[in-house]
């Protein structure tokens, strides 16, 4: 059981699970000496136990690892750790393309082609290289956010050829795309895959399958036996020239597919040229089903016999022309003894062909295929030495010599290289060699008035300086501070920091306090302007009292020292003198007025 956090090889650590499925598992994880994240496969179930599969699968893995494209996933390192078959690979962030089908249900014409364009691309180079995938499906098709498509499982594929795909899981997954000869138990060529591709094609313009099946056996029959149903019928706007292409690429005879990838690729450019608009069904040269070549041959056999039975009816009722139906007998014989020797020679002639193609496919790449070499470990050495070990190895080197930061490896030595060390790649191939330039330091500027954050993410970011902002209360208070403001360092202009160093900087203390109106002797029209300066939403309350002058503060709402927020309501009491109370002759006069107004 493979955990978070484990260690495969001591090399890899797994980050977490990305993919299961019926051969492997799939886990994000990290390659700590090359720091990079990576793919890692880990074979599971009866595969891992199955010594000729494991065999066959790092022999046709490490094989498949030679090939260099920008639409084949990169394969880095095929090994086994405590039991554990794993190999490893370039992290693709993206999709399947089944799972952006099951998103999209369709795919438009433009991005069908396109997507098509890049996979008989990739296909092209591994055919160059001799390498047959057997498994092409969109489950193993990753596209990435830019569009980019990268093919995967190459090993995988290849091996389990080999156990005719026993897992249930896998043959769901991979009839929907076998071609016929492959269903038929017959060996895989090229052209199996090309099949693959046309069917991948079909379902993205049309969102489904051409065969379907309650189980593995009756769709691998369909796709025996059953014609694929034609696009245009159920959408007229696909051009003919597209169509052509599926049902070139998806012959029952091999005869009658695409002869390489790399000739699909070519007929999918100019599929939408104007050249092409008006262009013809494809009619197949060959016959799709052998029945149907025994079907020809039956119809001639029976007309020959019908000719005879008539000739015999003839010579029953005409003895007397018997010498002249002996040299029409004679001249059928001599013709059947010119067919049978027509057959031997054209038998021979296919034979030596056949032989031919055997030598240049299975025995020649043998003789003219140069071994992987593995790209020698420089790192810690002279760049002058590096060049002479990779030179040696049989390595073009870059006469660019780059330079990248290191706080392991002394200046002006060997950090690492690319293609990496370790990696088995050909011979011939261009080396690129990333010296150190030392511990990466930063000189200190004044960053006085301008942003600490902008700041703070400029130095950790770029260099490694652990950055702390402090608050700090300004030496000129009267003075206004912007919000993040810096007004000191806690190190010097001019300083020089390397990663890992720490600064300090100090922005200023813009927040405001509620003063003490009342002891600070503010006046009411002292705060009405205070007010209106911090935006406060203010209150004035009248308090007759001869213990302070007239307009001073006597309360207010918001407690001393608190902070200042826009919009805040504020309420403030303050002095008014007394009014006079009333005389008494006053009275008495307001009293009399009030008794003669009752009387009257």
């Amino acid at each position: 059981m493979i955990t978070k956090g484990q260690k495969i090889n001591d090399r890899y650590e797994i980050i977490r699970s990305i993919g299961e499925g019926g051969m492997a598992n799939v886990y994000l994880g990290y390659d700590t000496i090359l720091d990079r994240n990576v793919a890692i496969k880990v074979l599971r179930g009866d595969l891992s136990n199955d010594e000729k599969f494991v065999r066959r699968f790092q022999r046709e893995a490490l094989s498949a690892s030679s090939l260099a494209h920008p639409n084949i996933v990169e394969m880095y390192d095929v090994g086994e750790d405590d039991g554990t078959y794993y190999i490893v690979m370039e992290y693709v962030e993206g999709k399947t393309l089944k799972q952006l089908l099951k998103k999209r249900g369709t795919l438009t014409l433009s991005e069908a082609i396109d997507i098509m364009s890049q996979l008989t691309d990739g296909m092209a180079h591994a055919h160059d290289s001799y390498i047959i995938h057997r498994d092409l499906k969109p489950q193993n098709i990753m596209i990435k956010d830019d569009g980019q498509i990268k093919i995967t499982d190459f090993g995988i594929a290849m091996a389990l050829n080999a156990t005719q795909l026993t897992q249930t899981n896998s043959v769901m997954g991979s009839v929907h795309y076998l071609p016929p000869e492959q269903a038929s138990g017959k060996g895989c060529t090229i052209k199996s895959d090309i099949y693959s591709m046309g069917i991948i094609f079909y379902e993205l313009l049309s969102g489904s399958l051409p065969f379907r099946g309650d189980n593995a056996v009756e769709i691998a029959l369909k796709h025996m036996k059953e014609p694929l149903p034609n696009l245009r019928d159920d959408n007229p706007s696909i051009p003919q020239s597209i169509e052509n292409i599926i049902k070139r690429a998806t012959a029952k005879n091999p005869k009658n597919r695409y002869e390489t990838a790399r000739e699909m690729h070519e007929d999918l450019l100019t599929a939408l040229d104007d050249s092409r608009m008006d262009e013809e069904e494809y009619k197949y040269k060959y016959p799709e089903h052998e029945s149907e070549g025994k079907k020809t041959k039956t119809a001639q056999k029976k007309e020959d016999d019908d000719e005879d039975e008539i000739e015999l009816d003839i010579r029953d009722a005409n003895e007397d022309k018997t010498s002249e139906n002996e040299i029409v007998d004679d001249k059928e014989l001599k013709s059947e003894k010119r067919k049978k020797i027509l057959i031997i020679v054209l038998a021979s002639i296919f034979g030596f062909i056949l032989l031919l193609l055997l030598f240049i496919i299975f025995i020649l790449p043998k003789f003219t295929h140069e071994k992987n070499v593995t790209v020698p470990d420089c790192k810690g050495s002279k760049v002058s030495v590096c060049e002479k070990k990779l030179q040696k190895a049989g390595f073009e080197v870059s006469t660019t010599i780059k330079s990248i930061a290191s706080t392991k490896v002394k200046k002006n030595l060997v950090v690492k290289t690319d293609p990496e060390a370790g990696r088995s790649i050909k011979k011939g191939t261009k080396i690129t060699i990333y010296k150190s330039k030392g511990e990466e330091t930063v000189k200190l500027d004044d960053y006085t008035g301008k942003d600490a954050t902008e700041i703070k993410k400029e130095l950790e970011s770029k260099y490694g300086i652990n950055v702390t902002i402090e608050k700090k209360e300004p030496e000129d208070s009267d003075k206004e501070y912007q919000e993040n403001e810096i007004i000191g360092q806690s190190l010097a202009k001019g300083s020089v920091l390397k990663k890992g160093d720490s600064l300090i900087l100090y922005t200023a203390n813009t927040e405001k306090k509620f003063p003490d109106f009342a002891a600070e002797g503010y006046s009411k029209d002292d705060v009405a302007a205070f007010c209106e300066k911090y935006g406060l939403n203010c209150t004035y309350k009248e308090q007759e009292t001869n213990s302070y002058p007239e307009g001073r503060i006597i309360s207010q709402s918001r407690l001393v020292g608190s902070t200042i927020s826009k919009g805040s309501n504020l309420t403030v009491e303050y002095a008014v003198k007394p009014k006079p109370a009333p005389s008494p002759s006053a009275t008495s006069t307001s009293t009399a007025n009030a008794t003669s107004n009752s009387d009257e």
